[in-house]
């Protein structure tokens, strides 16, 4: 793997953007919109993306199904929060159960994940189209 390459194997690992990361890699206009595909379907690309991918991955990330254990903890209640209140003039942290609003944030962010609350319609529509009379162009 070139300098090149490696530039833009490095720029991909960031956006994640085929063009934007050959533009940035130094190629050109022409080669970054039609070919720069290519680059990733070189085997020492496509090792070297894995190696860094998993250097960037570790224990201190969640995976996706830790965020989906602590958003149903929390939509159940059974997560803590620490406050603090005044009793008696003098400030004191106390542990509370998280509060509902938070809760219900959680509960949106699951609904979401499992397309419960759809913002928009979604159609899969299969007809076939007839166009009658003469095919004109104009120039």
């Amino acid at each position: 793997m070139n300098e090149r390459q490696k530039r833009f194997a490095d720029e991909y690992i960031i956006t994640g953007k085929v063009i934007q990361s050959a533009l940035a890699a130094g190629y050109s206009v022409q080669y970054s919109k039609s070919d720069a595909c290519k680059i990733l379907e070189r085997p020492d690309v496509k090792e070297y993306i894995d190696k860094q991918m998993e250097a960037i991955t570790s224990e201190k990330t969640a995976t996706a199904q830790e965020v989906l254990e602590y958003l149903t903890k929390a939509i159940r209640f059974e997560l803590n929060e620490e406050v603090v209140v005044v009793v008696d003039g003098s400030p004191q942290i106390i542990t509370k159960r998280i509060s509902l609003r938070d809760s219900n944030k959680c509960a949106e962010l699951l609904a979401k994940r499992h397309r419960l609350l759809i913002d928009k319609v979604e159609a899969d529509i299969n007809r076939t189209v007839v166009f009658e009379g003469e095919n004109e162009l104009e120039d």
